[in-house]
């Protein structure tokens, strides 16, 4: 797995599978099911840390079968595989302005609905319509309103996201692409986007950030084995080069353990934890 996920760790998936469209998704899925095979969904493979064992059953990866976007009417209608920076870029291109925070984000439509990604005081739910999952055996559109959003979590953590559609408000096309190019520029300045990272490791305590918490707490530039705290930016965690996933677990056990130590502040993991055992899980605020 340590060729599909933005970390570049992880060990063998027993499956890797990229299907051809949203149909073969329910193919595949509904056959896994009835094999009673276990499987997971992913894009870019941001947002993950998968274990040096790797993961048991079956990967599914959207990014190539499922990369359809679309203007229908007031709406545009984009499928789970899509990136953000493509996805962004088509919004653009039209005039529609309230994406254009979104494409540094190194995901899929999908993976950022999934936890209501956002940046910059947006988020991708801001102006979402409905989404389209597979639940259970049988594919449904859910409305926003019953989408269960909140700060980086949604409501679809059992279902499958194929698609869904947006509403966005017009808006002048320089302008948004100016806001769009200065984000982009603010980004690349704050976070260390030329060493393999999974993004924010930590969610935001209510009303602080993790990355000042880590900083504060004197943890910038730390290192286990071949992983290491960001002295860029505190809440990215980073392959130097061949890190294991138990190395970047040391420096989740030592930021979260420091900062409870000093802030009394439990941090919550914002990445998610691939092949690990529920006590590990447990453990590290995932």
């Amino acid at each position: 797995m340590n060729r599909y996920t933005s970390f570049q760790i992880g060990g063998p998936a027993d499956y890797y599978l990229e299907p051809a469209d949203k149909e073969d998704v329910v193919r595949i899925v509904r056959y896994l099911k009835e094999q009673e095979i276990p499987f997971m969904m992913m894009g870019r493979g941001s947002n993950m840390l998968v274990s040096d064992e790797g993961v048991r059953g079956a990967v599914i990866n959207f990014e190539t079968g499922l990369k359809g976007v679309r203007l229908e009417g007031d709406r545009v209608v984009v499928e789970a595989g899509v990136g953000l920076a493509r996805f962004v870029d088509f919004c653009i291109q039209h005039a529609l302005a309230g994406v254009e925070m979104l494409p540094g984000i190194p995901g899929t439509v999908g993976g950022a609905i999934m936890m209501n990604a956002g940046a910059y005081g947006g988020e991708i739910s801001d102006h979402l319509v409905d989404v389209e999952v597979l639940r259970g055996a049988e594919v449904t559109i859910v409305p926003k309103e019953q989408a269960g959003f909140r700060y980086r979590h949604s409501g679809f953590q059992n279902d499958i996201i194929l698609g869904a559609s947006f509403r966005l408000p017009p808006g002048d096309k320089a302008a948004i692409m100016k806001r769009r190019r200065e984000l982009l520029l603010k980004r690349n300045e704050t976070q260390p986007l030329n060493m393999p990272n999974s993004g924010s490791m930590f969610k935001n305590p209510p009303g602080t950030y993790a990355a000042r918490l880590i900083e504060e707490a004197g943890l910038k530039g730390a290192t286990r084995g071949q992983s290491q705290i960001s002295e860029k930016h505190a809440n990215f965690f980073l392959n130097l080069g061949g890190a294991t996933a138990n190395d970047v677990l040391q420096l989740i056990r030592l930021a979260r353990e420091t900062v409870m130590k000093k802030f009394g502040i439990s941090m919550e993991l914002e990445i998610k934890l691939v092949g690990f055992p529920e006590e590990v899980q447990r453990g590290t605020g995932a």
